[in-house]
């Protein structure tokens, strides 16, 4: 297809690996098998980084289609928290130094339930609202306005097909708008420098902008191609439910998500592991809408994304981190953490051992 080069997404050498990531508002999320990590670029321009545990998945988790689901809505949640946190975070970072920010009134909730738990509460409800704001401009919207064709249309098959494709369309849109925005232009740069990281890694090649830089922006396993094959399973599976009244469309809808959830999580994953033509052919969707939400990064934030994802690659008894460090994740200024030089040198040479490790485990799989 024109402007896509599939060769250099579905690379024949690459080891695909488990871990994944998301662009931040300034910076790169990478979550690998025991840690989260999250690097930021500080208005100053130095790297700020923190480093969380992840919470250990349970077996059922693991059965195929239930862990499109579980990852699904887990990804949901940690991702409008991670994102929530770095967008705050941003205005922390522009002081001139953490410790004489001037302490902020606490709120009500604060007060009665504590900060922590307060700034949970407002995660959840930006979750909330973004989930509500998604079933009536994804789901009751595009039914409600071809259901207005019913008396043109007879075909059930021809309606549900209308109403994905308005649903598609509206989603384009959404993308397309957003898109036009400084601020989302920057995020999109950083999903860019993600990408190219990821495929740096899987490539074995010593993680440097240098290396990094000479990859394609566009992943097939990227969460945003998990989107447009949630779109178009939906599509295909609404199509077969008849057109019943508005209500019981939009409920069968909401209910049969988890479904179209799970079957859409084990296509893209078959997809990131393979590339005969008709695992190509399924993902040019979902790569011509990482098109859309990918740009050119520059050096600085392929640095960002690298830094990201050398904090995953560390044994799973490494110290957590958080503070401005260097290029290598390699803590310079500490806020909590005491991780000297010494320890950091042993983190990562331990983390090139993981590393090693993480590729060959990924071939055999």
């Amino acid at each position: 297809m024109k402007g896509i080069d599939f060769s250099k997404i579905f690379l024949k050498d690459a080891c695909p690996t488990s871990i994944g990531g998301q662009a931040l508002i300034e910076g790169v999320m990478m979550r690998g098998p025991d840690r989260t990590a999250a690097a930021l670029r500080a208005p100053d321009g130095r790297l700020y980084l923190k480093t969380i545990k992840n919470r250990k998945a349970g077996k059922i988790s693991k059965l195929p289609l239930i862990r499109g689901v579980v990852s699904f809505f887990g990804s949901l949640v940690s991702g409008m928290k991670i994102l929530t946190f770095s967008a705050d975070a941003q205005e922390a970072l522009g002081a001139d130094s953490p410790g004489e920010e001037e302490p902020e009134e606490e709120t009500w909730l604060e007060k009665k339930i504590g900060k922590e738990k307060a700034w949970d509460a407002a995660v959840l409800l930006s979750v909330v609202i973004a989930v509500i704001f998604t079933l009536v401009g994804f789901v009751l919207l595009p039914t409600a306005l071809v259901g207005f064709l019913r008396r043109f249309i007879g075909s059930h098959i021809v309606l549900n097909l209308l109403e994905g494709v308005l649903r598609l369309a509206l989603f384009l849109g959404y993308i397309g708008v957003i898109s036009k925005m400084e601020d989302i232009q920057r995020v999109f740069e950083y999903h860019g420098a993600e990408h190219k990281t990821i495929h740096c890694f899987e490539n074995g090649l010593d993680l440097t902008p240098e290396n990094a830089r000479n990859f394609y922006r566009l992943h097939p396993r990227c969460g945003t191609s998990f989107l447009m094959f949630v779109m178009v399973v939906s599509l295909l599976v609404f199509s077969l439910l008849g057109w019943p009244n508005l209500l019981v469309r939009v409920l069968s809808r909401v209910l049969l998500m988890p479904v179209v959830a799970g079957l859409s999580y084990e296509l893209l994953r078959w997809a990131g592991r393979s590339d005969n033509k008709f695992v190509v052919a399924l993902s040019i969707p979902g790569l011509l809408l990482q098109k859309m939400t990918t740009r050119e990064p520059d050096v600085s934030e392929l640095e960002t994304a690298i830094c990201a994802m050398k904090a995953v690659l560390v044994p799973e008894d490494a110290p957590l981190v958080e503070g401005y460090c260097d290029k290598n994740g390699n803590i310079v200024e500490e806020w909590r953490i005491d991780f000297n030089e010494h320890e950091s040198e042993g983190a990562s040479r331990a983390g090139r051992e993981a590393a090693s490790e993480m590729r060959n485990s990924g071939c055999g799989e």
